[in-house]
């Protein structure tokens, strides 16, 4: 998200925004970079561990970020209980919005694996970085020229990717439309977290932004009839394992890093989500894109890449993405 992937990662402390560096590389860069390979790999898992979980996705998307609370629980209770107590109404309240679009991008994008390749919907949803600089747009930020270039190559990919996956079946058209609307409310969620963390630490801020998305995907999954019980030894062990590596281990060295890496790096790094998710998916799954795909998928990586590395000159609020 996608990477959301995702002001969505539990940590001791808030990690402050890294104003004006660049994607500069500081002190301890041998050891942040090991931990961003870790993070990269945790969150590259996400999707295809989606993909292959049986269980419905809306429940899916339910348990990982129910299971996410749990974990957190503890910690935010013991060390953070004074600052949750204390928490404006202002901040809980986008805190609460934040995590509302959180439960429309897991909502959208992870029913989106069982319609399209896992490579199609993971290069999508992350194409959150190019909303978030047109939601910037709207609240006067100028994006510089590049970066309406990089914005106009990912887009032209996604149209190429569309229209690849449409000649496979409406079905799949249907899937890409549902990541890019995960991608759009990540973007949402994201500038909302951006805006939660100046004053709040991350672990108060995921814990009341996990809640929200958990009532209101438990609440959908109700709804919807989605099963919630009943899965297999298999079914729940995958379900830790999803929450384990993309909703904290890979998003919590995300935050981690960022601090020393500098936003610009860290967030090209993690478009080797996609990649190394399309390389799960095909290894484990034996998901092979159409031959088609693949020069898409090349054209939106290229586009975000040149997006978020204009970006890293020209520091906005845009924060990490992630899955």
């Amino acid at each position: 998200m996608p990477t959301a992937r995702a002001a969505r990662t539990p940590a001791r402390n808030a990690t402050p925004d890294v104003p004006g560096d660049g994607g500069r590389l500081h002190g301890g860069v041998p050891a942040d970079i090991a931990l961003l390979t870790v993070a990269i790999a945790g969150v590259s898992l996400s999707a295809p561990l989606a993909a292959a979980t049986a269980a419905p996705a809306l429940a899916i998307a339910f348990w990982r970020n129910a299971m996410a609370v749990g974990a957190l629980t503890p910690l935010a209770l013991w060390r953070h209980r004074g600052e949750l107590r204390g928490m404006g109404r202002r901040t809980a309240l986008l805190s609460a919005g934040a995590g509302a679009l959180l439960a429309v991008h897991f909502g959208a994008w992870l029913p989106s694996l069982h319609m399209t390749s896992v490579a199609s919907s993971t290069a999508l949803v992350t194409t959150t970085p190019i909303w978030t600089a047109l939601l910037l747009r709207l609240r006067g930020h100028r994006p510089p020229t590049l970066a309406w270039l990089g914005m106009g190559l990912a887009i032209l990919g996604v149209v190429i990717l569309t229209g690849v996956d449409l000649s496979a079946s409406p079905r799949a058209l249907l899937g890409d439309a549902l990541a890019l609307l995960g991608g759009v409310a990540a973007a949402g969620y994201v500038l909302l977290g951006a805006e939660v963390r100046r004053s709040v630490s991350t672990t108060a801020y995921a814990y009341v932004c996990y809640a929200t998305t958990s009532v209101l995907l438990l609440l959908t999954c109700l709804v919807a009839g989605a099963q919630l019980g009943g899965y297999g030894g298999t079914t729940w062990l995958r379900l830790a394992v999803l929450t384990v590596t993309a909703q904290l281990l890979g998003h919590t060295l995300i935050n981690r890093v960022v601090k020393g890496l500098g936003p610009s790096v860290t967030s090209t790094a993690i478009l080797l989500e996609t990649p190394g998710a399309a390389l799960i998916a095909a290894l484990w799954l034996g998901q092979m894109p159409p031959v088609a795909a693949y020069p898409a998928l090349a054209v939106i990586l290229g586009g975000l890449a040149l997006v978020i590395m204009v970006d890293g000159k020209n520091p906005s609020p845009s924060g990490e993405p992630g899955r």
